[in-house]
């Protein structure tokens, strides 16, 4: 016997959004942070290594103006990669994966740069490790910041109710099957209505009259 389908049960579905406020906030920090690592590379490799990074040696520990525009230049690449993380976040599935490759390869690609000029072997290396570690500060935090960004929101049903939902109080009725209330054609010649739950009773064949199938001899 063939049950009736019902429509869906009406579980709520969930889809992710982008909280924008936490993730911009997430990527502002960034940026700070950046910029802290580009001024902290500098002045390390400047005073502690002695190496001329930027600037010549007489300028001292922090450098000249170029020192700025590496801080200053550090923290809006946090920002644009907030920007790119935004949209992948938005546009594309997986997008944590592919902000990862992105980052990565512009890093790797920052990282060889500087061997491609006539600066000494030193402050190519200096230079190259600063960005480096810039670039794995940006995209560790921004992955981080990311994920926590993600929200999942219930929307309703498209369909209503779906097709787990339980039968309606008054579609079903054990105390009307077993008095005899239903009719045959409910079910169709031949057939005979289920079983309620959790009844024993068998349906009495004499309740429900037989098909005609013609002269018998």
């Amino acid at each position: 016997m063939t049950r009736p389908i019902m429509p869906d049960d009406g579980a709520p579905r969930t889809r992710t959004v982008v909280d924008a406020r936490q993730l911009w906030a997430g990527g502002v920090a960034t940026a700070v942070v950046a910029a802290l690592v580009a001024l902290v590379g500098v002045v390390v490799c400047r005073w502690l290594f002695n190496i001329a990074l930027l600037s010549p040696s007489r300028e001292g520990a922090y450098g000249d103006a170029h020192t700025t525009d590496v801080v200053l230049l550090a923290a809006a690449a946090a920002l644009l990669a907030t920007g790119l993380l935004h949209l992948l976040l938005v546009a594309t599935p997986r997008p944590l994966s592919f902000f990862s490759w992105i980052v990565g390869l512009v890093t790797l690609l920052m990282v060889l740069f500087p061997f491609s000029t006539s600066a000494p072997l030193s402050q190519k290396v200096a230079t190259g490790a600063v960005d480096l570690v810039i670039g794995f500060a940006i995209g560790v935090l921004l992955n981080g910041v990311g994920a926590r960004s993600m929200r999942r929101r219930q929307v309703p049903p498209a369909g209503g109710p779906g097709y787990n939902a339980p039968y309606p109080p008054d579609q079903y009725r054990p105390d009307q099957y077993q008095q005899g209330q239903y009719q045959q054609g409910q079910w169709g010649p031949g057939q005979w209505p289920a079983q309620p739950p959790g009844s024993s009773t068998q349906p009495d064949p004499r309740d429900y009259p037989r098909q005609s199938r013609g002269p018998t001899n």
